[in-house]
């Protein structure tokens, strides 16, 4: 999908997110304190990206998980004087957000601070109606 098709179907919001590797301000997106059952996809490409039952509240204000569903791109950030890793999205190449080793211990120690503008949550109820039906068996552990 080509940008200016991509600026007609996403917010000005998400396509400073994905497109142009902008973070939206803490505490402010849709999914920062969202708690239902589902998966969150990509919002440009609809790739899978995380479970719901991977979410935590890290206090940051961003959405957290401790893992993706898939294997995310990771590259190195060394904007704004900082060493950060970039997660990106591997269908799409949306800027997602990084990557920290400050999370949770018990949960493998990985902190996925992901912008809420780049993703788009599927309830557990639809997964079969959006074409995510693989993916109940996430939830059925």
């Amino acid at each position: 999908m080509d940008q200016d098709e991509l600026r007609q179907r996403l917010t000005p919001e998400q396509f400073a997110v994905t497109q142009e590797g902008a973070t939206e301000h803490p505490f402010t997106g849709i999914y920062d304190d969202f708690w239902a059952a589902g998966i969150y996809v990509d919002v440009v490409s609809g790739e899978p990206l995380f479970n719901s039952q991977d979410k935590y509240d890290a206090g940051c204000g961003w959405p957290s998980f401790t893992k993706p569903i898939t294997k995310l791109k990771e590259k190195r950030d060394r904007r704004f004087g900082m060493e950060r890793v970039e997660v990106r999205s591997t269908k799409g190449d949306s800027h997602l957000g990084h990557v920290f080793t400050d999370g949770p211990a018990a949960r493998g120690g990985m902190r996925y601070c992901i912008n809420a503008a780049a993703l788009r949550f599927i309830p557990l109820a639809e997964l079969e109606k959006y074409g995510y039906g693989e993916y109940r068996a996430l939830f059925e552990k």
